[in-house]
């Protein structure tokens, strides 16, 4: 059966799969039941649709467990997960076609469409779990659920699980799988690096455009909707988180997503914002300044947040352990305060007394995948996690110095650098999927371009 949804992006000629291919979801389902009893069942819930006011909702977002194991978009839907001897059945509830809904919201899959394109061996109408779940679970012994937030479909599972077997269903009656899937969403298929690597690249030209359209006078939020054109045009129908365009002191808040300040010229602008490609996302970091040339403390502090980027970047490859990554980071960020005057003593010291982290209080990386902050330890039994081929993540260091930090000078307030990209280990180093401009003087060769 040939994979029926397609996108293709005409802006760059890039067609890719809107969902893995069967051979695929089958493999990842085959892969979690190696972890479960042979009499089990596993229960996977769809996200719920979330309001939004009235009776408004927000853009429908599957939740990355349930796709990543069924690619099945719509909401109020139940997955069951049965071990057989090959190598598995997957069973689905999901919302029946309704004529009248489908006037107003667009036909829904159904049963035979989830049959045909979801690669399901049976589907039923959500409104017959009670009667038709018992037929399922009424020989199995050991129950096993992948969290999810709906508890609404998780009271269902739980109140025929208790009528049929007269026991309530507590923690030690049902596993959580979470954990063991997770472990298996962090080492990317060529299928998901595709999308990561597309995803990265409209993202790139996004931060392009930001930085061409960038002028004193604008507000923030107008930059964000020169993201959000490119975004769309693009092949991109959603951002992978709200975008933060942080002007001026606004750079010093990590987390600043109002967007509605006016740029000022003399100010430096970081933005950081990435779009979602097929369900996976792209994270990517920039800074420049509004008036097109960096002031030499502006630069100062560009410098060094850019040489521990490239410093770690350079560590990459497969076998390096999480912690190293960190530890380079902090070392060459407090050696570059440290040259400015900025931090004061020893080396060692300061690094072993954390006083980097009045200017720098984040990690420099995180795992990328169908979530922006994607799942999976980075510890391993207890002990940091070592790289592997085909994992994905970000590299962002920065250095942040508000206004009225003790000890600073007023020439280096308000300075906020952050630069990240998205990077994937391969067999021997690293690839970096984001292409966007950092070197200062390509930053300002293309803003005034």
């Amino acid at each position: 059966m040939q994979d029926p949804c397609l996108l293709s992006d005409f802006s760059s000629g890039i067609c890719l799969r809107a969902m893995i291919d069967i051979f695929e979801l089958k493999q990842r389902r085959r892969q979690l039941l190696t972890a479960v009893n042979s009499d089990a069942v596993v229960f996977l819930a769809s996200a719920p649709k979330q309001p939004r006011n009235g009776d408004v909702y927000y853009p429908y977002r599957q939740n990355s467990d349930f796709y990543y194991l069924t690619a099945f978009p719509e909401p109020d839907a139940i997955a069951l997960l049965l071990p057989d001897a090959q190598g598995g059945k997957c069973i689905l509830f999901n919302r029946p076609h309704d004529l009248e809904d489908s006037i107003w919201h667009g036909a829904s899959i159904g049963q035979e469409g989830a049959c045909e394109k979801y690669v399901v061996d049976d589907a039923h109408p959500i409104d017959q779990l009670e009667a038709l779940l018992p037929d399922y679970i009424a020989d199995r012994r050991h129950y096993y659920w992948l969290g999810s937030q709906n508890l609404v479909l998780l009271n269902r599972i739980k109140n025929v699980f208790t009528h049929l077997t007269k026991l309530t269903i507590t923690e030690e009656r049902i596993i959580d799988l979470t954990s063991v899937l997770h472990e298996m969403r962090l080492r990317k298929s060529s299928s998901e690096l595709a999308c990561l690597r597309q995803a990265a690249t409209i993202s790139s030209q996004a931060h392009r455009c930001a930085m061409r359209a960038c002028r004193p006078g604008l507000y923030e939020y107008q930059l964000e909707a020169e993201l959000l054109y490119a975004f769309y045009q693009a092949g991109s129908r959603a951002c992978a988180y709200p975008s933060i365009v942080a002007s001026g002191s606004n750079a010093c808040t990590l987390h600043y997503t109002d967007n509605n300040r006016i740029l000022a010229s003399g100010d430096l602008v970081l933005i950081d914002a990435g779009c979602e490609y097929l369900f996976y996302a792209s994270d990517i970091t920039r800074c420049f300044p509004v008036n097109r040339r960096f002031s030499p403390e502006q630069k100062a502090i560009y410098d060094i947040v850019l040489q521990a980027q490239r410093t770690v970047i350079a560590l990459i490859k497969p076998g390096i352990t999480w912690n190293r990554l960190q530890a380079c980071c902090t070392q060459t960020i407090t050696e570059g305060l440290l040259e400015l005057g900025l931090l004061n003593g020893k080396l060692s010291s300061l690094i072993e007394q954390n006083a980097y982290k009045k200017f720098y209080m984040h990690g420099c990386s995180h795992w990328l995948g169908l979530d922006v902050h994607d799942v999976g330890s980075y510890k391993w039994n207890k002990t940091w996690r070592a790289l592997e081929k085909n994992m994905v993540f970000t590299v962002e260091p920065g250095i942040y110095i508000a206004a009225n930090t003790p000890g600073v000078p007023e020439k280096w307030w308000n300075i906020g650098v952050r630069i990240e990209d998205d990077v994937c280990v391969t067999e021997t180093s690293c690839e970096v999927f984001s292409d966007t401009p950092k070197e200062i003087q390509d930053i300002e060769s293309l803003m005034r371009s």
